[in-house]
């Protein structure tokens, strides 16, 4: 199976077949390949999620501009690439509710995070208590941040589409693939898939997602950091609740340092709806079953002995949260108590399915702490995305032209035609918009 390829990604999550997608256009001679040990693309996190596509109010114009720009554009990107794919894309908003005064400092925060972000005045607004009561009288709330600018859609299906026009634009991908093995051999790449098979690069982006850590440490960079993994599950809720909303209902964090969420209710886009998610500790990437996280245990947790993230584990405050977290997997009640408090109608014994589960990694620095942000390592041979999570999926388009433009510029990897028409999109009128 020997090959040599000008470029291989590692990942075929969302954001590595979205990498594809754009160098598929913009690179027509150039040999390219996505490895991903999945049968599917986007058959984890990027497939496992709410399925939202996110307004950029979360996030700091300032700590996070590129990430919300990504969002901004994002949303429209995903939009026209739907329409064109006719592909499922709804505009149905969002609600993000406080229960307190505290919550509610918080909430006009996010309404002037929102307009610095681009959000104009009729795409966000903030609700009194009763004028969100006369739009929807069964959410119990101190106020609410009204986002219209905000949608749903099904990230496997768009994943699985741009794997469909990068494959028709020369793209090969190499699913149930595992990178077993990778060493830099004469200025070259040689990587080991399945333990048995050999293929050659000049350069790989790794975008493994949950394995992003593990790869960057076989080739020795980011040896700093370290991941933890948590898995997000959700309840479904039966059909009686359908109409429950009309909107998705999000609220306030209450320990934002921490990966831990307080589940939100979720209308999805085939308009189901569900509570979750929490946010379980586990020791894989993969840890959706318990003989996975049985067989990880003792490695993972030898790693994170001797790495940053012994001083997170030992965290008072994070070990209880973590505790919640496994107390809300084993009872449902627990979970969908944290909702009761904004949607008390919500019966427990009437929530009896459980709903599809996703692991979310988080990186940890050498100090213990969680690392906000998306962390970009580039080196001669290869570029490293590390903690690419929320709103990973939302901005996965304008996020990969800005990747694939920045190692062109730095002559990392040479696009042959920078100025292409990908798409619905041309190449430079994307990366105008994220970088003004």
């Amino acid at each position: 199976m020997a090959h040599n390829f000008d470029l291989v990604i590692i990942g075929g999550g969302i954001l590595g077949t979205s990498l594809a997608y754009f160098l598929s256009h913009l690179n027509k001679s150039k040999q390219i390949a996505v490895i991903e040990q999945a049968h599917d693309v986007a058959f984890h996190t990027s497939g496992r999620n709410t399925g939202k596509v996110h307004a950029p109010y979360l996030y700091n114009p300032e700590k996070k501009k590129m990430f919300a720009k990504a969002a901004y554009h994002g949303y429209d990107m995903w939009k026209i690439y739907s329409k064109l794919k006719d592909l499922p894309f709804k505009e149905d908003g969002v609600i993000e509710v406080s229960r307190d005064k505290k919550g509610t400092k918080v909430l006009e925060k996010y309404l002037k995070w929102g307009k610095e972000n681009g959000l104009q005045d009729e795409e966000i607004n903030l609700l009194s208590k009763s004028e969100l009561n006369k739009i929807e009288p069964e959410i119990k709330c101190d106020a609410a941040l009204q986002v219209y600018r905000d949608a749903s859609t099904d990230y496997s299906v768009l994943t699985k589409s741009l794997m469909k026009d990068s494959k028709q634009n020369g793209i090969k991908f190499l699913l149930d693939t595992k990178v077993t093995d990778l060493k830099n051999r004469e200025g070259k790449w040689k990587i080991t898939l399945n333990h048995e098979h050999e293929i050659f690069s000049n350069f790989i982006i790794n975008a493994a997602g949950g394995e992003s850590i593990d790869i960057a440490h076989k080739v020795d960079i980011a040896k700093n950091l370290t991941d933890v993994h948590f898995r997000g599950e959700y309840r479904k809720a039966p059909k009686e609740y359908n109409n429950l909303t009309k909107t998705s209902v999000y609220s306030v964090p209450e320990f934002p340092d921490y990966p831990f969420l307080d589940p939100h209710w979720i209308i999805r886009v085939d308009g189901t709806c569900e509570i979750g998610p929490n946010a379980v500790p586990v020791f894989s990437p993969y840890g959706y079953k318990r003989s996975e996280n049985i067989k990880e245990f003792v490695p993972k947790m030898l790693e994170m002995l001797g790495s940053g993230a012994r001083k997170a584990i030992f965290d008072k405050q994070f070990q209880e949260l973590a505790i919640n977290e496994i107390q809300s997997s084993m009872s449902k009640s627990a979970m969908i108590d944290r909702v009761k408090k904004f949607l008390p109608k919500i019966d427990a014994d009437k929530i009896t399915e459980k709903g599809t589960a996703g692991i979310r990694s988080s990186v940890i620095d050498e100090k213990g702490k969680f690392v906000p942000d998306v962390v970009l390592i580039d080196d001669s041979m290869s570029f490293h995305i590390l903690n690419y999570n929320s709103p990973g999926a939302t901005g996965a388009l304008p996020f990969s032209a800005h990747i694939i433009n920045r190692l062109n510029e730095n002559g990392f990897f040479r696009n042959e035609s920078p100025d292409s028409q990908c798409g619905p999109w041309k190449f430079s009128d994307i990366i105008e918009k994220i970088s003004t």
